[in-house]
């Protein structure tokens, strides 16, 4: 089956010309630097006006492999709360992006807590707007989709461990990509202190740090169940350190600094 895209036209350009265009302003803006090797990876899923000049930054300093396995958060209540998709494509404006459906389904095979399910992903926006981002800067590659509806700590470590055994296997190289803003709708100031305190727990690769610190803290961190699975993997792959690629909040962009939504750009390696 073919996924058709949701957000086209609203959260990134519909026209295939314009979204190079702005793909390209937005990579143009990122500081250049040595290319990183990472298992994993946090990106933003924010319209591209707003986080994209964040999630470009990230994409341009890694080494981009050719398979993927991108884990991002269920915004709708549709679907189930562990949804993989293990065949087809996914449409963007810039051609289709395959699924690799070798790897999903030694994932399957490997956890039980997931199940195959087009519904979850129909009009998830968080995964969707990676892909753009990769057609234009990692040619020819194929991916996994993975959306969470689960916020259970044992559930997320379960998938993170599958997914640590199943690359752990696996000859070519895996990028764990974890969709996720930051905090939402407070202050800017408030925004960023609260945002630090989940950073933090990240470049520590505290996955049950990270969960503990955004219930504890009220982080409206959207994507932290992505980010938990992608740094539980990530530390069975022998993943020692992160480091920040880039900060903003949605005040940088609009001028807003009452309510604000933070994004954060992180490489796990």
């Amino acid at each position: 089956m073919i996924r058709e895209p949701a957000v086209a036209g609203r959260f990134y350009p519909a026209n295939p010309r314009e979204l190079k265009h702005q793909i390209e302003q937005l990579l143009g803006e990122a500081v250049a630097a040595p290319k990183l090797r990472a298992l994993g990876c946090v990106v933003p899923h924010a319209g591209y006006m707003y986080s994209g000049h964040v999630a470009g930054a990230v994409f341009r300093r890694l080494e981009l492999p050719s398979r993927y396995i991108i884990l991002c958060p269920r915004h709708f209540r549709e679907g189930q709360p562990v949804a993989i998709m293990s065949e087809g494509s996914w449409r963007t404006p810039l051609g289709e992006a395959k699924i690799d459906s070798t790897m999903a389904v030694e994932l399957k095979s490997a956890c039980a807590l997931l199940r195959e399910d087009s519904v979850a992903h129909r009009m998830e926006h968080s995964l969707e707007v990676q892909l753009p981002f990769l057609q234009q800067l990692a040619g020819d590659f194929q991916f996994v989709p993975i959306a969470l509806g689960t916020d259970r700590f044992g559930a997320l470590e379960e998938l993170g461990r599958a997914i640590g055994d199943v690359v752990a296997q696996t000859k070519e190289a895996v990028l764990l990509v974890a969709s996720s803003d930051m905090n939402h709708y407070e202050s800017d100031d408030v925004t960023r202190f609260k945002d630090r305190k989940a950073i933090d727990k990240i470049l520590e690769l505290d996955a049950r740090g990270l969960y503990d610190t955004v219930r504890h803290e009220s982080i409206t961190m959207c994507g932290f169940g992505p980010a938990v699975t992608m740094l539980t993997a990530a530390r069975q792959l022998g993943a020692t350190r992160a480091e920040v690629i880039r900060y903003a909040t949605s005040g940088d962009i609009t001028g807003d600094r009452e309510e604000v939504v933070g994004y954060a750009g992180i490489a796990v390696m």
